[in-house]
């Protein structure tokens, strides 16, 4: 099924690039615009760039920190992706449009220290890419304005500044979501330092909002309890890494096919989005500069489908010290790892050890993950690194313990043990998708999941479909304890979609189709060690189940201390329209593959 849907995607894709030079068929309508081939564009020509950065606390008289204020808008700008491409038009974020970026403005904030920021709209009144208004989206005439909302992924905040996707807002707020009440977002950062991103979460158009560029990196730092570990440290030595994959235009225009795999259906809608180019730092296959030293990462994946296996030449290796939001209790060393969309590696590469004068990070993950059984996928360049001759003092190190005072999971803990099943939906006599829903229900249908604040629960996350998808719980953190293959999967998942072939209810019900006795005898996925702390993504294999210790509380007791509430949150969870849970491949959380979350006490 996979293949075919590649296969599908690539006649569908010609399609459109034939339709886009006879018809005109882009941005702005031109004609004879071809799309490019991305072998034209030279590799490591552009510079690895440093996006600006915002301080998300203020400092008082005395040195005292303060709660910070920010504006960030979203603007309709240009920007320049490669040296022989010409700049692009995107949507971007920034203090302002002289200033916006892809990514945006990196905003660093301080643990414990409240950071304000009022997101302001600025869009113009149509979309510069395909918008699919046969979704469960934002249907609003063209000369509304584009929906936009921002979600801190990773924040842990009430959920009026959570970024609900129905929190949507245009420009001059000539048209707002169900869920609307205000641009003015407040983020408490109190919790534990990591790493964090924030980006558009408009219902229905997260795919093309993000692909348009509205997205950006996000600290939380706590020097008092970094500073001591000696990891690297500095704007040199300490970096953002923010990747993704584009397509686009000869005339640099982002291209995304405007024609759906089931057009009678949807038709612009795509399954996944794969782009050609792949981009670290707004820039395509750019270059760094590096000394015989460690280098820290932050690395993320904002890409809207493709999974990054990455690795390095020369024998080089990572060590991680973070996975998501959190620091692992201990460093772990690897050659190599994926990266699913959405989620987050923090990880030293010590360049000391370099064999050459130039290291390349690569990736080999298949498009779409994790393919068909046995397919290799091709070796693709991400960016390069050029290693200085000279050997130098490296006074940062990787202690041996980074922060082990976490909670460590026990399941026995949790109150309550929920099933959440992972369908996919086709239709008739094809295998193109159509929609896909979590536990067969769409998104507005009435909340199923009130998790209680101050518990955790146990997850047995379902995976009935063929892709490996990332899961992205809000507000929570969660640990996976064990991830199993099904036995038999077809009679179970039959068993399990009941008499709804194509569209939500059926049975759904993983005890009456006996899970357990699929489940019996079947494979056990050792999960990474880099990935065995408290996570906030975790990559669902197909035809498995994964069980996840999902923790509705801080990981630091201290926080909910503060608050005057035994294993709470320094704010009130009941508050607001609720909080979500979803796939984060951006394609299929915009078709329904996400649900509502209401937290109770």
């Amino acid at each position: 099924m996979v293949k075919r849907r590649f296969l599908a995607a690539c006649l569908l894709l010609l399609a459109t690039a034939a339709a886009a030079l006879a018809e005109g068929e882009g941005e702005e309508g031109k004609r004879g615009v071809r799309v490019l081939d991305a072998g034209r564009l030279e590799k490591f020509v552009d510079e690895l760039p440093d996006m600006p950065v915002l301080r998300g606390y203020g400092v008082a008289e005395g040195g005292n920190l303060v709660a910070g204020e920010l504006t960030v808008g979203m603007h309709d700008t240009m920007w320049k992706f490669h040296r022989d491409l010409p700049a692009t038009r995107v949507f971007a974020y920034g203090a302002s449009k002289e200033t916006a970026t892809v990514p945006g403005p990196t905003i660093v904030a301080m643990k414990g220290v409240p950071t304000r920021v009022t997101w302001t709209n600025h869009l113009p009144p149509r979309h510069i890419l395909p918008w699919d208004r046969s979704l469960a989206t934002a249907r609003l005439g063209n000369g509304t304005g584009v929906p936009t909302v921002a979600h801190l992924h990773g924040g842990v905040q009430q959920s009026t500044s959570d970024g609900h996707s129905m929190a949507w807002f245009t420009s001059g707020f000539a048209a707002t979501g169900p869920h609307f009440s205000s641009p003015a977002y407040e983020y408490p950062n109190q919790q534990l330092p990591g790493n964090l991103w924030y980006h558009d979460h408009a219902m229905g158009l997260t795919r093309v909002n993000i692909l348009a560029g509205l997205l950006g990196a996000y600290r939380v730092v706590d020097p008092a309890t970094e500073a001591p570990l000696g990891l690297p440290s500095g704007a040199e030595f300490d970096r953002d890494l923010v990747l993704f994959d584009r397509d686009f235009m000869r005339d640099g225009a982002l291209f995304m096919n405007a024609t759906g795999n089931n057009p009678d259906v949807h038709p612009q809608w795509q399954p996944e989005y794969f782009g050609a180019v792949v981009v670290a730092n707004g820039k395509a296959w750019p270059f760094l500069r590096v000394r015989r030293r460690r280098y820290r990462f932050r690395i993320l994946n904002a890409s809207n489908a493709r999974f990054f296996r990455l690795s390095l030449s020369g024998g080089l290796r990572f060590v991680h010290v973070g996975s998501d939001s959190v620091y692992l209790a201990r460093p772990v060393p690897t050659e190599g790892f994926l990266l699913a969309p959405s989620e987050m590696a923090d990880v030293i590469v010590d360049f000391a050890g370099a064999k050459h004068d130039a290291v390349t990070l690569r990736s080999d993950a298949p498009a779409p993950y994790p393919g068909d059984p046995g397919e290799k996928a091709d070796t693709v360049a991400v960016m390069k690194f050029v290693v200085a001759s000279k050997p130098e003092h490296d006074p940062s190190t990787v202690p041996a313990t980074l922060m082990p005072r976490y909670p460590k999971p026990d399941a026995r803990e949790a109150v309550v043990t929920r099933h959440i099943a992972m369908y996919e939906y086709t239709k008739n006599g094809t295998d193109e998708p159509t929609h896909l829903y979590l536990n067969g229900a769409a998104y507005t249908d009435p909340v199923t999941e009130t998790p209680r604040e101050g518990t955790s629960e146990l997850w047995e996350v379902i995976n009935l479909t063929d892709d490996n998808h990332p899961l992205h719980v809000h507000l929570a953190v969660f640990t996976v304890l064990k991830q199993r293959s099904l036995r038999r999967v077809d009679e179970f998942r039959d068993c399990m979609r009941g008499s709804a072939s194509g569209g939500a209810g059926g049975r759904n019900d993983a005890v009456a189709c006996g899970m357990q006795r699929h489940l019996a005898g079947g494979r056990r996925h050792v999960v990474p060690r880099q990935e065995r702390g408290w996570k906030n993504v975790f990559k669902v294999r197909p035809s498995t189940v994964a069980t996840l210790l999902v923790r509705f509380k801080p990981l630091e007791e201290s926080s909910a201390t503060a608050s005057g509430k035994s294993g709470g949150f320094p704010f009130d969870v009941t508050a607001g329209p609720g909080y979500v849970y979803h796939c984060h491949i951006l394609d299929h959380e915009d078709n329904e593959m996400m649900r509502p979350m209401k937290i109770v006490r």
